[in-house]
């Protein structure tokens, strides 16, 4: 398998605090990789460095072979499309339907798909990957947090991305809704042959969803392997994640 993410030596202070210090990463086509790490080791920043929403100290980041601090707006652009970005909050647009939700990333990239005329056919294939279709025409406000998560990567499944981002898929979630949405992150690789990177605290969903793991201490991509790997490690900074 082909790396579709590269990142090498990746530094980003504030201050002081070195949130990054040389961390290193590979994504591998088609590949479900969980990153973990406390509150505040730096796992959002990378993802903000990743989509160029950050910039770093220094290091290089790849993504489908392009150095993206090489990139001009247009082209990073053109790259965020391949890349979906699913946020913690869900991020929907509360004065907007579902149905307007998931047009609007159609409306902003069109140089992906053109103008699309009837973008009914799109909606309502992303909608039934995530199980709803029925709630097209509902608001935000008429959703329940699990349904929102899935409406939310609806929207992001509706560019067709390469690789998913997930931050923090199933905080704040119920157990139920939480392993709902487990398994259809698991039917989205599948179907849609992504490459996907799970922020996450939850080891529950770690151990469900992860194809391989790395564990980001001080700054570092600090021990790396399958779940069971690094489960099963005697080191006392690893153990601590398994507790």
């Amino acid at each position: 398998m082909e790396p579709i993410v590269v990142i090498k030596d990746l530094r980003k202070s504030f201050g002081t605090n070195h949130v990054l210090d040389g961390f290193n990463m590979e994504l591998l086509e088609g590949e479900n990789l969980v990153v973990m790490g406390k509150s505040g080791s730096g796992k959002s920043v990378m993802i903000k460095c990743l989509i160029g929403l950050e910039q770093p100290d220094s290091g290089t980041i790849e993504v489908m072979g392009k150095d993206i601090s090489k990139l001009n707006d247009d082209e990073l652009d053109e790259i965020r499309t391949e890349v979906g970005f699913l946020f913690q909050g869900s991020a929907l647009y509360d004065s907007m339907s579902v149905r307007e939700n998931l047009e609007f990333p159609l409306r902003r990239h069109t140089k992906k798909f053109g103008v699309i005329e009837d973008t009914t056919p799109l909606v309502m294939e992303a909608l039934k990957s995530v199980g709803l279709e029925h709630a097209v025409d509902l608001m935000p406000n008429e959703l329940s947090g699990g349904m929102k998560r899935r409406i939310a990567l609806a929207r992001t499944l509706i560019l067709k991305p390469k690789i998913i981002l997930y931050d923090e898929p199933t905080t704040g979630l119920d157990p139920i809704t939480s392993k709902e949405i487990i398994l259809l992150m698991q039917n989205v690789q599948k179907k849609y042959k992504t490459s996907s990177i799970i922020i996450t605290h939850d080891v529950d969903c770690a151990r469900v969803i992860a194809n391989r793991m790395i564990l980001l201490v001080d700054g570092i991509n600090y021990a790396e392997g399958s779940f069971e790997d690094l489960s099963n490690s005697e080191d006392v900074k690893v153990k601590a994640f398994f507790k």
